[in-house]
C-alpha cells in the first residue's frame, strides 16, 4: 500500500491511528469484529460539550460501543421543538431512545466552558455574520439572569454556578420531549447531570432530591 500524501491528514492523526491500530484495536480486535456484525447497543448515552478537554470517552474510561455520545456547543439539550427544523441533537436523542434503547442519559458539563463564560459576560459580537453560536447560545442567556452573582463572586465561580445551572436546565428541557418523560415516569430511563472539572479532573454529580452537586468517589466501586 503507497504512502499517503503528507497534507492529505495532520501528522498527529496519523500517528495516533498508527497507535490505536498498534496497540487498542490489536488488543481488541475480536471487540471490535463484534460490534461491526452486531448492532450497536449501548445502554447510556451522553450528551457533551465539543470541547477538547472534556472527551465522555475519556472521563469515564469507555471502550468501543459502550456510549452513544452527542457532542455540541457547551452541551446544551433544546426545548422539544417538532418544527420541521434540523435539530441534531434532538435527533440524536430520537434515535438513542427509539432506535437503541438508551437506559440512562447524561448531561455532562465541564469548568471552563467557552460558549458558557461568553454567555455569562454577555458577550455579543458575533463571530460571523451567520452567527450560528449566538443563535445555538440564546437559551443559556435567560439561565445567566436566574443565575445570581454573590458578593465576592469573581468571575470564574460565577460561570461554574452558569455550567452547573445549565445542566439542570439541559435535563429541564430532556423531560419536555414526551416520550423521555413518559419512559422517565416508567422508571425505564434514567437522566442524569454531572459536571468534570478540567483542572482537577473530579466529577460531580447533581443530586435533583437535595438540588446540591456532589463529588463522585474516585475510588472503584467494592464488587
Amino acid at each position: 500500500m503507497s504512502e499517503i500524501h503528507s497534507d492529505l491528514l495532520p501528522s498527529a492523526l496519523r500517528e495516533g491511528y498508527a497507535k490505536f491500530r498498534q496497540f487498542k484495536y490489536a488488543r481488541h480486535s475480536q471487540r471490535y469484529m463484534e460490534l461491526a456484525v452486531k448492532n450497536q447497543k449501548p445502554s447510556t448515552m451522553v450528551i457533551a460539550c465539543c470541547d477538547s478537554r472534556a472527551a465522555p470517552e475519556t472521563v469515564f474510561d469507555a471502550s468501543a460501543g459502550e456510549l452513544f455520545v452527542v457532542r455540541n456547543v457547551a452541551n446544551l439539550v433544546p426545548p422539544y421543538a417538532p418544527d420541521g427544523e434540523r435539530h441534531s441533537t434532538s435527533a440524536a436523542l430520537e434515535f438513542a431512545i427509539h432506535g437503541i434503547g438508551v437506559q440512562h442519559i447524561v448531561v455532562m458539563g465541564h469548568g471552563r466552558c467557552g460558549g458558557i463564560a461568553a454567555a455569562a459576560a454577555q458577550v455579543q459580537q458575533p463571530l460571523s455574520k451567520s452567527d450560528f453560536i449566538g443563535k445555538w447560545m440564546s437559551d443559556v442567556r435567560d439561565v445567566v439572569k436566574s443565575v445570581p452573582c454573590p458578593q465576592g463572586c469573581n468571575a470564574s465561580d460565577h460561570h461554574r454556578l452558569v455550567e452547573r445551572a445549565s445542566v439542570v436546565h439541559s435535563l429541564e428541557n430532556l423531560r419536555s420531549f414526551p416520550w423521555i418523560s413518559t419512559l422517565e415516569t416508567r422508571k425505564e430511563l434514567s437522566l442524569h447531570g454531572v459536571w468534570f472539572d478540567v483542572a482537577l479532573g473530579e466529577l460531580h454529580v447533581f443530586d435533583e432530591q437535595s438540588g446540591n452537586w456532589r463529588l463522585v468517589p474516585s475510588e472503584a466501586p467494592q464488587a
